[in-house]
């Protein structure tokens, strides 16, 4: 191997290694952030820009037997309570039940609403639409995050120059 590729290995298992040990932390801290910040945001009416689409898809489920205000600030306090427990890692099979549920709902809107969501179906979203489409990546961590409630980790590979 010449130094150039000496030297790109060498940094390629340090920085894999780092990914390895700070990987799932940052993964839940972010995570935790988003969750927070939405839902706090939607304890001020008005801030939250998925706020009359929830209230419409919880008032449908619900069939209107919720206010608005119950709506709001029930799905407000659910989605900090998330944030609190992935960034502080508490009740975290708890955390992620109501991160799962919480999920459930978001993508809700897509056969409640389809012509708010879609542009043109199934290929082009609305700004609506891409905002609760994006919520795959939310559900996929908490799956990866799950993973980890029993002890389960990511692993550092070992090369055939280190054994």
């Amino acid at each position: 191997m010449n130094l150039r590729g000496e030297t790109f290995h060498k940094v390629d298992i340090a920085v894999t290694r780092w990914m390895s040990a700070n990987g799932l932390m940052l993964l839940r801290l972010s995570i935790g952030i988003i969750f927070f910040w939405f839902g706090f945001l939607k304890f001020f009416e008005g801030l939250s820009p998925a706020e009359d689409i929830a209230v419409r898809t919880i008032k449908t489920m619900t069939f209107g037997i919720l206010s608005d205000e119950v709506i709001l600030y029930g799905l407000a306090t659910w989605e900090v309570l998330i944030g609190i427990g992935l960034i502080f890692k508490i009740f975290m099979r708890e955390t992620l039940l109501l991160l799962y549920l919480q999920m459930l709902g978001t993508f809700m809107p897509i056969f409640l609403f389809p012509g708010e969501v879609f542009h043109l179906f199934p290929i082009s979203f609305t700004l609506e639409g891409q905002y609760i489409v994006k919520n795959i990546v939310l559900l996929s961590a908490g799956i990866v995050l799950g993973a980890t409630v029993r002890g389960g980790r990511l692993v550092t590979e070992v090369s055939q120059s280190e054994k």
